[in-house]
């Protein structure tokens, strides 16, 4: 049973149905999960195998990845599970909605996550005029997020959503607490197709203050999943103060959300070292 007075989703980040198990167990409930192909790379059965030096065959990726989100799925039936398509800088629209397409029919719970760049932004547009489910990874700043916003107009109510993430910005010297709390005052005045998925949490503090600023989501890993559960669930009281040391303020930007999703300034460094890093993970299963 989820704690009195909380609103947010909780989803587990990981790769692993053994931690799934566990941290239902711990909670109680849990919303979701959020997969994406460094998780799945850092899989007990996928590191066990690539140690032994017996990489994957394309093809056995890719059915490797639907038997780890299908295990999940079963496990969280009521729940969200995020599938991210295999892109590289020079993936087209066209060949990420083939994958997305096809990862969509796995499980009956998916949402497709795609880059938030020019062709996974085509790519999500598409898949949601389809009736598709999507969540938009590797954001990192409100115009991306309008652009997110703009994209899936016409999405279900739960499908779509944009996944800013904190600690990644942290990393870089800046608030990403900051962009989490201006994303959630920016869609405050919008008609709530597109929910926000706190992600990137990478400290007890940085889950509070998610819970804290209203994140309609929230992914964390194991550890800090379990944490909460050990702390007995609390949620933030009004004393709560979110104390980032040292990071560079970010601050909230008037953006008009009416606007076509290819008018929005979506150039981030960090996505583009985002889509290498995840591309390396997987390429570096596959023989």
């Amino acid at each position: 049973m989820k704690p009195s007075g909380l609103k947010t989703k909780i989803f587990l980040d990981s790769g692993d149905p053994a931690e799934t198990r566990q941290i239902l167990s711990l909670l109680g409930f849990l919303d979701g999960q959020t997969t994406n192909p460094t998780l799945v790379s850092r899989n007990p059965h996928a590191r066990e195998r690539f140690e032994k030096g017996e990489k994957f065959s394309a093809d056995e990726i890719y059915d490797f990845y639907k038997q780890v989100v299908s295990e999940i799925s079963e496990l969280i039936p009521d729940g969200s599970v995020s599938i991210e398509v295999y892109a590289d800088k020079t993936t087209p629209a066209e060949t990420m909605l083939e994958q997305g397409q096809k990862m969509y029919g796995w499980i009956p719970n998916a949402h497709i996550k795609y880059p938030t760049n020019k062709a996974g932004l085509a790519a999500a547009e598409l898949s949601v005029k389809q009736g598709m489910r999507v969540n938009m990874t590797l954001c990192f700043s409100q115009s991306q997020a309008a652009a997110v916003y703009a994209a899936t107009k016409g999405a279900q109510p739960g499908g779509a959503f944009v996944s800013p993430f904190a600690g990644r910005l942290d990393g870089i010297g800046e608030n990403g607490m900051e962009l989490i709390e201006n994303i959630v005052r920016m869609y405050g005045g919008g008609d709530g197709h597109t929910e926000l998925l706190a992600a990137s949490i990478r400290s007890y503090e940085h889950f509070m203050q998610s819970l804290a600023v209203g994140a309609d989501i929230i992914t964390a890993p194991f550890s800090i999943l379990e944490q909460w559960a050990q702390a007995g669930r609390p949620l933030p009281g009004v004393d709560f103060r979110y104390q980032p040391a040292q990071l560079k303020e970010i601050p909230y930007k008037t953006i008009d959300l009416n606007q076509p999703w290819p008018s929005y300034d979506i150039r981030h460094e960090l996505t583009d070292k985002g889509i290498d890093s995840f591309a390396a993970d997987w390429n570096a299963l596959i023989a």
